[in-house]
């Protein structure tokens, strides 16, 4: 039997859409992660323009990142078989929807009262 919760709006959740929801935080909440995405999101194609708007990140660590977000499918990796090849990330509508979600939370005016509560 799943279990189901409702969100304040009255959808029902599922135990399984939790676990995939508590996955994909798991990822975007690593190190390096949420600004990886936010390059990505201000029209970041490459790696060396990522490389160089994500300050501090090593290119060792980058491509680690990057290969877990595709595992994900929270990007797109486009390889051109060009002389030399050409490889650029884009953002999925999946990893959209999470970029949204993470402005959504970042948004001062709709966490006014939970900043009152915490403090």
């Amino acid at each position: 039997m799943t279990n189901r919760h409702t969100l304040p709006a009255g959808e029902p959740i599922s135990d399984d859409e939790c676990r995939r929801a508590t996955a994909v935080v798991k990822i975007v909440t690593k190190r390096w992660t949420s600004a990886i995405m936010l390059a990505l999101g201000r029209g970041a194609t490459r790696f060396g323009q990522m490389e160089a708007l994500v300050e501090g990140i090593s290119a060792r660590l980058l491509s680690a990142r990057l290969r877990e977000l595709e595992q994900h499918h929270l990007l797109e990796r486009v390889v051109t078989p060009t002389v030399p090849v050409s490889v650029r990330y884009h953002l999925t509508p999946r990893g959209l929807t999470v970029l949204t979600s993470m402005h959504n939370l970042a948004v001062p005016e709709q966490h006014q009262d939970v900043d009152q509560d915490v403090a």
